[in-house]
C-alpha cells in the first residue's frame, strides 16, 4: 500500500497476472470439457454389413459425429520404410531434429534446445476394414493429417552426435550455443494396425467415408480403443481443472490480502478522524463560556484572574458580581483579545 492507501504497483501486477492466468486456464478447461462432452455424445457404429443401412436411414446419409474401429488397409500403393525392411504403411513421417545447448544469460545455465530442421510426411490412400476380415465392407479415411490425434509408430530412431574440434568448442562457448547432434526419426501408420476413428461418417455413391467433422468437433485417428481415448481426454480435463482451481485460489488469496489491507487502512483513517474530532471538541469546550456554553470566553476577572465568561453573561451577573468559578467578588474586568 502507498501513502494514499492504494494498492502498490507490485500488488496490482500480481493480481492482474494471476487473474489472467486463471482466465486462460479456465478457458482451456472449458474447451477440454466440451471436447469430452462431444466424445461422449458420439455415436458408436460397427464396421459390418449394417453400416450402409444405418447411413441410408440417417438424415442426409450422414452421421455428424461417429466412432468406428477397424484395421488399416491400403487401397492401391503402400509406403515402404526407408530404414526397416518389410515395414509397410499408409502414413510416413520423416523428421530431422537438431539438439543443442543454449547459454541462458539470466540463469547462467546451459539449457537443452530442440528444433525441427526438416520434416516430410507422405500419405497413401487407405481404408478401415473389419478386424474379423469381413469382405465388402470398408470405410475410406479422408484427410488423416487433419486429425487432432494421429497415432504414428516410431519404427526408426537414430541420434547422430556432432563432431567438434577444439576450435569449435571455444567458438561455441563464445557464441553461447553448443550443438549436440541431429536426431533422425521415422514414424509410420502401419498396414494392419487397429485404428479408432472419430469423425463424420458419410455415405456417398455407395462408398462410406470418414472425414473431419464440422462445427468445431475434433477429428481422431487413434491406436487406442474408444474407452481409453475417452479416459485420456478426461484425465486432461481433470489436470486443467486442478490447475484452474489452484490459480483461482491464489488469485482469491491475493485479492483478499489487498482488500484486507484496504480495510485496515480505512479503519485507521476512521480512528484518526474520530481522534481529531474529539480533540477539536475538547478544544472548543475549553474556550466556551461556562454560563451560556455557546459564546467564547472574553473576560478576565480580577483579582482572581479567571477567564470563564463572555461579556454578555458578565453583564447579566447579579450585583455585586462574583466569579462563577471561585465565588470571589469581581473588582474589575479586563477584556480578553485573541490574536
Amino acid at each position: 500500500m502507498d501513502a494514499a492507501g492504494r494498492p502498490s504497483t507490485g500488488q496490482v501486477i500480481l493480481l492482474a497476472t494471476s487473474s489472467a492466468v486463471t482466465a486462460i486456464l479456465y478457458a482451456i478447461y472449458r474447451h477440454k470439457s466440451k471436447v469430452v462432452h462431444s466424445l461422449k455424445g458420439a455415436k458408436k457404429v460397427s464396421l459390418d454389413q449394417d453400416l450402409k443401412s444405418i447411413l441410408m436411414e440417417a438424415p442426409g446419409k450422414c452421421i455428424p459425429y461417429a466412432v468406428i474401429e477397424g484395421v488399416v488397409q491400403s487401397v492401391k500403393e503402400t509406403l515402404s520404410s526407408q530404414f526397416v525392411e518389410n515395414c509397410k504403411g499408409v502414413v510416413q513421417r520423416l523428421t530431422l531434429q537438431e539438439h543443442k545447448m543454449v547459454w541462458n544469460r539470466t540463469t547462467h545455465l546451459w539449457n537443452d534446445f530442440e528444433k525441427i530442421i526438416h520434416q516430410r510426411t507422405n500419405v497413401a490412400t487407405f481404408d478401415l476394414v473389419p478386424q474379423e476380415g469381413g469382405a465388402g465392407v470398408s470405410v475410406r479415411v479422408l484427410k488423416p493429417l487433419d486429425a487432432t490425434e494421429l497415432s504414428l509408430e516410431t519404427v526408426y530412431e537414430k541420434f547422430h552426435p556432432s563432431v567438434q574440434s577444439f576450435t569449435d568448442v571455444i567458438g561455441h562457448y563464445i557464441s553461447g550455443e553448443r550443438p549436440k547432434g541431429i536426431r533422425e526419426t521415422e514414424q509410420m501408420l502401419r498396414v494392419g494396425a487397429v485404428l479408432t476413428g472419430v469423425g463424420e461418417l458419410v455415405l456417398d455413391d455407395h462408398a462410406v467415408r470418414l472425414q473431419p467433422p464440422k462445427q468445431g468437433l475434433h477429428y481422431y485417428l487413434s491406436s487406442l480403443d474408444f474407452d481409453s481415448l475417452l479416459q485420456k481426454q478426461e484425465s486432461s480435463v481433470r489436470l486443467w481443472k486442478i490447475l484452474t482451481v489452484v490459480f483461482g485460489m491464489a488469485t482469491c488469496a491475493v485479492l483478499f490480502f489487498i482488500l484486507q489491507k484496504q480495510y485496515r487502512r480505512h479503519q485507521e483513517k476512521r480512528r484518526l478522524r474520530q481522534m481529531q474530532e474529539t480533540v477539536a471538541a475538547a478544544g472548543d469546550a475549553a474556550n466556551t463560556c461556562v454560563i451560556c456554553l455557546s459564546n467564547g470566553r472574553s473576560c478576565v476577572f480580577l483579582e482572581c484572574g479567571h477567564v470563564c465568561s463572555c461579556d454578555k453573561c458578565y453583564q447579566a451577573l447579579p450585583r455585586p458580581p462574583h466569579c462563577p468559578i471561585c465565588r470571589q467578588q469581581i473588582a474589575r474586568v479586563v477584556p480578553l483579545y485573541n490574536s
